[in-house]
């Protein structure tokens, strides 16, 4: 099987179910965002981080494959079959936050991002994270979009700010606290 198809040369792509649209569209920013988080979750996953973690993020991993290929149906023609999200996804991002939560200080102050590569890359995800959620919320306003889908991100996107805090604290490096100039 060949990687190019040539079939994109003009600016439209197929969504899952056979329907042509143009690479800008709405779904493919959507899923294409899913798809940028991913790479980012597996670069923090290939960070001196605890094993647990790495093993919470291939799950996570798992699931934003799930979410793509969710967002990447057309929800009138796609016949297939495709993975779907549970709700005890949401709840296990909850738990983790929950149990990592226990360990930290208390959040007294915004964080601003920085202190080791693994903490930047988890906030940039964090923020990857933020626009998959907006631009899937502005999917929804105009498609069919799983409700779980939207929630999922926004958990995903607190738990990765949580796991900044907890790899910083894991690596004994103090939170760069913004304290704002008055």
């Amino acid at each position: 099987m060949k990687i190019y198809t040539k079939t994109g040369d003009k600016g439209l792509t197929s969504l899952i179910g056979g329907t042509r649209v143009a690479k800008h569209h709405i779904r493919i920013e959507s899923y294409g965002t899913v798809d940028e988080l991913n790479s980012y979750i597996g670069l923090i996953n290939d960070q001196d981080i605890t094993t647990h973690d790495k093993e919470i993020l291939k799950q996570v991993q798992d699931r934003l494959f799930t979410i793509g290929s969710s967002l990447a149906s057309d929800p009138e023609k796609s016949k297939m079959i495709i993975p779907d999200l549970h709700m005890a996804d949401i709840e296990l991002l909850e738990k983790e936050m929950d149990l990592m939560n226990e360990q930290l200080p208390g959040l007294r102050h915004f964080i601003l991002p920085g202190g080791s590569n693994a903490v930047s890359f988890c906030h940039i995800a964090r923020c990857v994270c933020r626009r998959a959620e907006r631009l899937t919320v502005h999917l929804a306003e105009e498609s069919t979009v799983d409700e779980k889908v939207t929630i999922y991100l926004n958990r995903l996107s607190d738990y990765l700010f949580t796991l900044a805090r907890k790899v910083g604290h894991d690596h004994k490096i103090p939170e760069n606290q913004w304290i704002p100039r008055i």
